[in-house]
This record gives structure tokens, sequence and C-alpha cells, in this order.
């Protein structure tokens, strides 16, 4: 599956942004999908993911600010970003495993992540 995020801005500190990733083709049960970001320097992180067992999780970070949740109908993936701060600045990455299985591979914040497709970043960025 082939993923396009879109979105990315440059924003104030205490703005809001959501990002879009859209998927070529509907990802079913089961699945692991999320959200990461790189900022110069620094090693890739996870954001947050969602999965098809229901279970979802951030980093400590963003969490009470940012939100992954999912269109089936538009086969899209969503990252509302609220309250941004300087630190939120980074590349931002959707990923997915459409064949994910909790028996071979964890699905959660930090790695190893089980996505198997990457979209090609979308930039965020946010100025004091």
């Amino acid at each position: 599956v082939k993923l396009a995020e879109s979105g990315g801005d440059s924003v104030q500190a205490g703005g809001s942004l959501t990002l879009s990733c859209v998927a070529s083709h509907n990802i079913v049960t089961p699945y692991c999908m999320g959200w990461l970001r790189q900022a110069p320097g620094r090693e890739r992180e996870g954001v947050g993911f969602i999965n098809s067992d229901g279970d979802s999780g951030y980093r400590e970070s963003v969490k009470g600010r940012f939100t992954i949740f999912r269109d089936h109908v538009k086969n899209t993936l969503y990252l509302q970003m609220n309250n941004l701060k300087p630190e939120d600045t980074a590349m931002y990455y959707c990923a997915a495993d459409p064949e994910w299985s909790r028996d071979w591979s964890p699905c959660g914040v930090d790695g190893p992540w089980p996505y198997t497709s990457w979209g090609q970043g979308s930039q965020v960025t946010v100025s004091s």
C-alpha cells in the first residue's frame, strides 16, 4: 500500500494543524498504523499509533494535544495536533502494516515498529 501525507505547514506556538495520510487502497483488518516524526539531527520517534484491536497510544510529550483517527471511507489516517510547541518541529511520517499480527510484532509508540509502508513525510515547523 502506498501512503501520501499532506497538511504540513509553518505555524506559531499554540496553533493547530491536522495532517492527512491517504492510502492507495483500503486497509482492512488486521492493521497497525501510526505517525512518527524526525527532527534534524535526531532519531525518528513514534508519535502515536492505532490498530485493528482498538488500541491506541501516544508518546508522553504529545498526550492531550495530539489525536490520531481514521476515516475508513476515505482511506485516510489523520493526526490532529493542538497547542503546538517549537519542539514539535519535525518531518512527520505516517506508516502502516496492513497485515499486522499481534502474535508476530508489537504495535506501539516506541520501536521496533512493524510498519512495511511509509509515506514521504510532511514538514511541520512551529515558531515561538
